[in-house]
């Protein structure tokens, strides 16, 4: 969809038709507005399979949002059948079939649209767009609030979500879980954001996943799978106001051009609901309002004036204290400015005055951002995921967010994960009709696009055991197992006693036992010594190696699929994940015979049944530490790969199996398992 305003003449099309019955209105509240509409009005190319959608300055009674008050109408031609829908601060209109290509149609709210506070609208709304083909395109996720692996999150747990494209307000489903726990909350959405609000604030230092389950865009396109990002909270809440960081033009500014939209940036991410034609507003002398349209995306909010500004005029943009944070902070107080238009509207078309990296970098590291500066101010609403691109080999696409530091015209591409090492990627910022525009909806002219090659990652040391080296089975309060198992490798314990080697019908010997379950020896710290000591010192030593693996910094990947980790296929590498790692389908884990993995896991790692952890390329299980903060679950006959570092209890359900170690700083439990020491 073209989202210039280059066809100067349609922007007068824009009316407010005066009704000449407004009976009905009260005196209760302000009188509602409209907002912001998609399509925007003037829009060419509009989706033949999508809706039309009215956002109001505040809540309206859905029962008054109908077929009856939101019309829609081919130019010369009878009203449009469809069904209209209401959720939010939203309207939407959903043709039954396919519009017509090329065509003009003209959408409308009347007065009969009324507040929840039963105020009807002062006039009727109308605005009007031209097809074009049909949208088969997904929506993606751009970026969301907190960020993924943000620590220190407000306990007032607000979350928001910008997507690539408006999205149905109505199709949004977004959870929020610590743990398994699901957290009770409301959900809602305006334009290109939703938003989870919880019903109680958060836990403190805790873990949260969010996850948007569903989301359609105006044409029915669905998100393309889930998408899952993890937090850590804080201590606190947010009681903080929220403050203006800048504004375009600025304040004071002169010779304005005439098709300038207007922006104001805040400090922090903002209650899209509150940024609405009623707390954003503009007006030329003797205070007269300016008729126009507001959006809201990242921390920046546009106000679109319906028609060219007054040449050489004095205009004044207020933000008033209706204007919210996530939060519910309102604005301490409302924050105005001032600037002079010139004689002339904006034609020059923006460019991409610089990158980073350079076009053409080598080395560059795994985890940066990629970022294009531009070179005059940007219409937020058109940088996002879908214009802002990063590809590999193959022209695979990077999964990564994108937002929009609208004061310092920088957009910044953060891939999901950190890029491979030694490979050469493109990254895209999209021009032409569907690609990014400056305020006063100039496009980028064509694409610009530049690449650049990562540099090697650091060689990541393998996690030293000790003594823990000795041992297929290590844990400090019990080993049990429920025959028949089959470990081959020795089994310690300590400082629990032999009789908490339970299920494996021991035969003592000096120093040790046997079992006809295990190919190898049983210590425990209660036997002839000097095997409590020999324990001792292995427990020790197995509890240094886990510090060594939970404290190693900088990771190569960081909440890598948000956990989810089923189907990857692992590169060497240093990972973290702040909550539970899931391997709910198999897992490969690829490379030569001294690269080396360590998992590091805040939460429990849980493995369905019947999946695998596969090694390829020459790698080693020993070679493969996982950290795991938790508790491990290995399903029924699942098999396993690596060295299980657990603060907590491993636990082999019937017929699972691993080939490495299992190191345990409370139980481990074998259900029929095995349990092979890997090769040295």
């Amino acid at each position: 969809m073209t989202r210039s305003r280059k066809d100067q003449s349609c922007l007068a099309v824009l009316t407010l038709v005066l009704a000449a019955g407004c009976g009905g209105n009260s005196d209760n509240g302000p009188t509602p507005t409209v907002s912001s509409t998609t399509p925007a009005n003037a829009a060419t190319g509009v989706a033949l399979n999508g809706s039309f959608t009215a956002t109001f300055s505040e809540a309206m009674q859905a029962s008054s949002i109908t077929a009856a008050t939101f019309t829609l109408t081919a130019t010369g031609a009878a009203a449009v059948a469809g069904t209209v829908t209401y959720a939010g601060t939203t309207g939407v209109f959903k043709p039954a079939s396919n519009l017509a290509a090329n065509t003009a149609y003209t959408a409308t709210i009347g007065v009969g649209a009324k507040s929840a506070a039963g105020k009807a609208l002062a006039a009727s709304y109308s605005w009007h767009a031209t097809t074009g083909s049909a949208d088969t395109t997904r929506p993606t996720v751009s970026s969301t609030v907190p960020a993924n692996a943000a620590t220190g999150v407000s306990l007032d747990g607000n979350l928001a979500v910008t997507f690539s494209k408006p999205i149905d307000p109505a199709s949004i489903v977004i959870t929020l879980k610590s743990g398994t726990a699901a957290v009770v909350g409301a959900v809602s959405a305006s334009g290109v954001t939703g938003n989870f609000k919880p019903s109680l604030p958060l836990a403190a230092n805790a873990s949260y996943t969010a996850t948007v389950t569903a989301a359609k865009d105006l044409s029915g396109n669905a998100l393309a799978s889930n998408y899952s990002w993890s937090f850590v909270t804080g201590t606190t809440t947010d009681t903080d106001a929220p403050a203006v960081s800048s504004t375009v033009p600025a304040d004071g500014a002169s010779s304005v051009a005439t098709n300038t939209a207007i922006s104001v940036s805040f400090g922090e991410p903002m209650g899209p609901t509150t940024i609405t034609a009623a707390s954003f507003t503009l007006t030329s002398p003797g205070a007269v309002a300016v008729a126009g349209t507001v959006t809201y995306a990242g921390v920046t909010a546009t106000f679109q004036p319906a028609g060219l500004l007054a040449n050489n005029t004095i205009y004044t943009a207020t933000i008033s204290t209706a204007a919210q944070d996530l939060a519910g902070n309102a604005l301490a107080a409302g924050h105005s400015w001032s600037f002079t238009t010139g004689a002339a509207a904006d034609t020059t078309p923006p460019t991409v005055a610089s990158t980073s990296p350079l076009p053409g970098a080598i080395g560059v590291g795994a985890t940066a951002g990629i970022t294009a500066t531009f070179s005059k101010a940007m219409a937020p609403l058109t940088i996002s995921s879908s214009t802002f691109t990063l590809t590999g080999p193959g022209n695979a696409a990077v999964s990564g967010t994108v937002v929009f530091d609208a004061p310092n015209k920088v957009a910044t591409f953060q891939p999901s994960t950190s890029l491979a090492a030694n490979t050469s990627y493109q990254a895209t910022v999209e021009g032409g009709a569907s690609g990014v525009t400056d305020l006063a909806g100039n496009a980028l002219a064509s694409n610009d696009v530049w690449g650049f090659t990562t540099g090697a990652h650091a060689t990541l040391a393998p996690v030293l055991l000790g003594s823990a080296v000795n041992y297929v089975i290590l844990a400090k309060s019990a080993v049990s197992t429920v025959p028949t198992s089959a470990v081959t490798g020795d089994v310690g314990l300590s400082p629990a006693a032999e009789s908490y080697l339970t299920g494996f019908a021991l035969t003592d010997a000096t120093g040790y036992a046997t079992s006809t379950q295990v190919v190898g020896k049983l210590y425990a710290a209660d036997q002839t010594p000097p095997t409590p000591s020999i324990m001792t010192t292995a427990v020790s030593d197995m509890q240094t190696a886990y510090t060594d693996a939970a404290g190693r910094p900088t990771p190569d990947f960081l909440e890598l699929g948000t956990g989810a980790i089923g189907g990857l296929d692992l590169a060497p590498g240093l990972y973290k994940w702040t909550s539970t790692v899931t391997i709910a389908s198999d897992v490969t884990l690829t490379g030569s015979a001294t690269d080396v993995w360590i998992m590091q896991i805040s939460g429990d790692l849980t493995m369905s049944s019947a999946k695998h952890v596969f090694l390829a390329g020459g790698a080693l299980a020993k070679n493969v530490f996982w950290q795991v903060a938790g508790t491990v679950d290995l399903g029924t006959t699942a098999h396993f790969e690596g060295i299980i570092l657990s603060q907590t209890a491993i636990t082999l359900e019937t017929g699972a199996s691993m080939n490495g170690r299992a190191l345990a700083q409370t139980a481990v439990s074998l259900d029929a398992a095995t349990v092979t020491q890997p090769a040295p």
